[in-house]
């Protein structure tokens, strides 16, 4: 009996014994895998249930890491390796995997703690450093123990008088336990808090929200995507994002109940640059939320959308999104020459575990090329994540048990030829027409798209339009005014000025309207009612730097300078970087022969908005008149860049190259002046002069003798041609 036993015992030590020999050790293989992979989340005070950081808390918690990760639930990394290189990949490799298993199967040894790499430290305060501004939500929202997803909308006003770049950003909930993830929307005019003046300060529910850009053509760029794992969001170089005086930043956090009751709340932490952005991102969106209509029990659902892309990008991330019916997920792009390039695929999709991805290196898609999303969604019991049992019919919306389709793409514009329009113009364009496709009726894409074709100058495009919208949608605030804006732009100012009286006549306390009333007023000589309507709307707005602005244009056209410029510097007190009151007060220094002043005023103007030919000519005449003039001959070089059909340009140039001596380049200029007005006296003298101080005498000659011809009593051609040597 003995001997029975006995074999098997030592066949039992000796195989112990070579396991324990080449068995795996937390201090050698383990925590340097956990730390890279693991801890970012389970650290005290992290977004994970439990720490990963000592040995004991890996060895209490070992077990259940073999299982999740042997299952790929962690570290939660969604697409399927092969399809889209990623940065910042968190997949472990099979033998990865094996080593944990291994190490627990082996009894989690320690082996020597001396040898054991030091753990990462995780700041209790911010994982940056010192932000330059902290914003607080100030009133917490009470989630309770249990219930639904609940979705938040934080306000938080961006305090400074100035213009700031955001190069990195990090959001710092109060109980991160609770955030399964935030998004950071920037409201350039803070319509949402109008739009909900009782609920703001305490938070506005809900999951998708509408604000307003403005007048201006201004994109949402940048993925302001928060989730656990990913505290500091970093922005590529060159693409920081923008924050004016008078902006809201929005938190729309995803809270989901702990089983107990938790405040919700969070800390924003923004770190400056001075750098403005060199790069011009744009996220782009496809979605199919119209065909979302699952019934009970159906397995294999399918979304789909393409759009086609009118211009070169590179594709710099991407943000699938869907809820917790999404089983599949694919996106690829089949370019031009039908070659089919992948850009993600989920293979089983996982709302606790989305997250924006970024990839390593752009992935470049010529014009032409067309991006396709087809989801597939799972709403039959098997779905072990789906949040009814039994299964319900099931179609979009915002709540987390109703479904989307949704993919975000962020491209940058790449290969943009000289003079054509902005590129992010014509991406909107063409989102908005395939959103339309979907949903003729809708006013987000047709607002969105009579912007677009608008903001390319093809006005008479956009008012057709308009027109359409506002048949179906009559009376409506915003359409109105961009319908006067457009026919503004087209030169039917008259009509456009009916259209914006009637928009304030539907909604007395509009300030949109009222100030292109006003803007129109003063492009047409109708200074006195301008400066009537920027009054009415100071009486509503005081703290409105714009409409100070706009009063002291009023103000100076009726030739009150005083007020005028008591009304620009009031504008400047409101917000320093207010473009049309540096402008201006550049231009009443220069009237005033102050050049020294004006150059301060309209350096300022021109770094608020380096592409207007009009500030970098006007910054030019101060150079000039200060004595600087190889800088004004910069500026105008700068300005005929943005506005290259402008003739007076190339003549102003010209005569700034004179000044320096260089006269054959101030030659050229002159006569590029001439391709664009040939039958213009004045030009022709000016060349005349140009050649005679460059002794080209003939030439001279015949450029003021063809400048006679065209004004036969042209006094300074008359005379420039009597001075020069006889033939």
């Amino acid at each position: 009996m003995k001997n029975a036993f006995w074999v098997p015992w030592l066949i039992l030590v000796a195989t112990r014994c070579v396991a324990q020999s080449t068995a795996p050790t937390w201090s050698h293989q383990i925590a340097p895998l956990v730390y890279s992979n693991c801890t970012t989340c389970h650290h005290p005070g992290g977004a994970g249930p439990f720490s990963l950081l000592t040995y004991e808390d890996a060895r209490r918690w070992g077990q259940l890491m073999a299982a999740v990760t042997a299952s790929r639930y962690m570290p939660p990394w969604l697409p399927e390796k092969g399809y889209g290189d990623f940065a910042d990949e968190r997949r472990l490799t099979n033998e990865q995997i094996a080593l944990i298993a291994k190490w627990v199967q082996s009894g989690m040894p320690r082996g020597d703690a001396a040898t054991a790499p030091p753990p990462p430290t995780y700041s209790e305060t911010w994982q940056y450093g010192k932000p330059d501004l902290i914003l607080t939500v100030e009133k917490p929202f009470t989630l309770a123990a249990s219930g639904t997803d609940v979705f938040r909308n934080f306000v938080l006003p961006y305090p400074l008088k100035q213009t700031h770049y955001i190069r990195a950003m990090e959001i710092r909930p109060a109980a991160p336990q609770i955030v399964h993830h935030a998004n950071l929307l920037i409201d350039r005019t803070a319509s949402f808090r109008r739009s909900h003046p009782e609920q703001w300060k305490d938070g506005v529910p809900g999951m998708e929200l509408e604000v307003d850009a403005g007048n201006e053509f201004d994109p949402d760029s940048n993925f302001l995507f928060w989730k656990p794992d990913t505290p500091v969001l970093v922005e590529p170089d060159g693409m920081p994002w923008r924050l004016d005086p008078g902006n809201d930043l929005i938190l729309n956090m995803h809270l989901k109940p702990s089983g107990k009751s938790e405040s919700a709340a969070a800390e924003i932490g923004l770190y400056f640059t001075d750098q403005p952005p060199s790069k011009q991102p744009m996220l782009l969106q496809l979605e199919h939320d119209l065909a979302l209509d699952i019934p009970p029990g159906e397995r294999d659902f399918l979304v789909q959308d393409a759009l086609r892309l009118p211009v070169d990008v590179e594709v710099l991330g991407i943000y699938p999104h869907a809820h917790y019916l999404g089983k599949r997920m694919e996106v690829w792009a089949t370019l031009p020459d039908q070659q089919k390039k992948w850009l993600i695929v989920i293979p089983n999709w996982d709302i606790d575990r989305q997250s924006v991805y970024r990839y390593r290196t752009p992935v470049f898609l010529p014009k032409g090329s067309i991006v396709h999303m087809r989801y597939t969604y799972d709403n039959s019991s098997a779905n072990a994540h789906n949040p009814h049992a039994p299964p319900v019919r099931v179609k979009a919306g915002n709540r987390s048990e109703d479904e989307m389709a949704h993919l975000w793409l962020q491209v940058l514009p790449v290969n943009t030829p000289a003079h054509s329009p902005d590129p992010r113009l014509l991406l909107e364009e063409a989102w908005m027409r395939n959103w339309l496709d979907k949903d003729p009726g809708d006013i987000i894409p047709l607002y969105n798209l009579g912007s677009s074709l608008a903001g390319q100058g093809r006005y008479q495009e956009a008012i057709a339009v308009y027109q359409h919208a506002l048949a179906l949608h009559p009376g409506d605030e915003r359409i109105l005014n961009e319908f006067g804006a457009a026919l503004e732009n087209s030169g039917d100012w008259h009509q456009a000025q009916k259209v914006f009286m009637n928009d304030i006549a539907a909604h007395p306390e509009t300030c949109n309207a009222r100030f292109n009333l006003a803007s129109s007023d003063l492009k047409h000589d109708q200074a006195s009612d301008a400066e009537r309507q920027f009054r009415t709307m100071l009486a509503q707005c005081p703290a409105d730097a714009p409409m100070h602005s706009g009063l002291g244009l009023a103000l100076e056209t009726e030739g009150n300078t005083e007020a005028a410029e008591a009304e620009l510097r009031a504008a400047l007190q409101i917000d320093e970087n207010d473009f049309t009151a540096l402008f201006n007060l550049g231009d009443l220094a220069l009237r005033a022969n102050q050049p020294e002043k004006a150059v301060g005023m309209l350096e300022a103007a021109v770094k608020q908005r380096p592409g207007d030919a009009d500030a970098h000519q006007q910054l030019a005449t101060a150079y000039a008149l200060s004595g600087r003039v190889s800088d004004a001959a910069v500026q105008l070089r700068e300005a005929i860049r943005l506005s290259p059909a402008n003739p007076d340009l190339h003549s102003l140039l010209a005569q700034a190259l004179a000044g320096t001596g260089q006269f054959e380049q101030a030659i050229a200029e002159q006569k590029a002046a001439l391709r664009l007005r040939q039958n213009n006296a004045d030009d022709w003298n000016d060349l005349g002069v140009l050649e005679a101080r460059a002794g080209k005498i003939t030439e001279a000659r015949e450029d003021f003798l063809h400048a006679l011809r065209l004004v036969p009593d042209h006094a300074q051609a008359r005379n420039n041609l009597q001075h020069l040597p006889p033939a």
